[in-house]
């Protein structure tokens, strides 16, 4: 019971409290945190094992989580969720730091290939500086799908508040078009609509234009789900509800622990579920690994 509290993020004097009421039994903070560490082997193991060898997409982003290590401070939690071609979907593997860089992702990478996972068919994340390059250098045979969702926020912390919404509508247009040549006109006509008035926007727009439209390649049925990392968001986000009544984490092993609970956790919930769309396409997307 002490460890599916924890679990939900109750903290360890709430837990005392909680237990003495419904037992009768008296525990300190100090006991209930040393019985939830006998999580600390199960969630080591987990890091450890073996992964499957391909995973159709695998969606890639960062969350801050505040830690107290010599001084109190949101750190990154680097974490991969993926979606296997037969459409079942985990939580990969997670890492702290103290920063996001490209550094810790090419260590994280490189990590889950010495894991076992060997071919991944398409990854997905937001425009942090440097990450296709690492992708192409761990898994050249990757592919690659920039977050349309986080493209739409930095376009819109770039325009007049009063161009936002007709903004937004139209660039929401290039992910509902039926193919991807009527999505490059869609995107095309954007260019001309607002290039005069945001250049920069458009000049931005134009560099990763291979990245915004890779999702049009793969069938119909799954392009809902590959477009953005939405998916990943959603974990990111129970994570922080979970994570807010503790303030802080005291020690990188604590907020370690406490997450592998929540990965290892999901990855029970979702095992054999299918992922929407992912069943009525699962032998294409066997077909696209060797």
């Amino acid at each position: 019971m002490i460890i599916k509290l924890y679990s939900k993020g109750i903290t360890t004097r709430k837990i005392a409290d909680l237990i003495e009421k419904m037992y009768g039994s008296h525990y300190s903070p100090a006991q209930v945190s040393n019985i939830s560490k006998q999580m600390i082997p199960k969630v080591e193991a987990y890091h450890q094992r073996k992964l499957s060898d391909k995973f159709f997409c695998v969606y890639l982003d960062a969350t801050y989580i505040p830690l107290r290590r010599i001084t109190f401070d949101r750190e990154a939690v680097y974490i991969a969720i993926g979606i296997k071609p037969n459409g079942h979907k985990e939580v990969i593997d997670y890492r702290i730091a103290p920063s996001e860089n490209v550094e810790n992702w090419t260590e994280m990478l490189q990590d889950m290939k010495s894991c076992g996972l060997e071919q991944v068919e398409l990854f997905l994340s937001d425009g942090v500086v440097g990450m296709k390059t690492v992708l192409e250098q761990t898994y050249p045979k990757a592919h690659f799908q920039r977050c349309l969702v986080h493209v739409m926020r930095n376009i819109c912390a770039k325009v007049r508040v009063d161009d936002r919404e007709t903004i937004m509508n139209e660039f929401k247009q290039i992910h509902t078009q039926s193919n991807k040549e009527m999505a490059v006109q869609v995107l095309h006509e954007f260019y001309q609509n607002w290039e005069k008035a945001y250049k920069n926007v458009v000049r931005d727009l134009r560099q990763v234009e291979p990245d915004l439209l890779t999702f049009y390649n793969y069938p119909p049925a799954i392009r809902a789900s590959i477009y953005s990392t939405n998916m990943i968001e959603s974990f990111n986000n129970r994570l922080k509800r979970k994570t807010k009544p503790k303030t802080e984490f005291p020690t990188e092993q604590s907020l370690d622990t406490f997450i592998g609970v929540q990965a290892m956790d999901y990855n029970d919930r979702y095992f054999n579920r299918i992922h929407k769309g992912f069943g009525q396409v699962r032998d294409t997307l066997e077909s696209y690994f060797d």
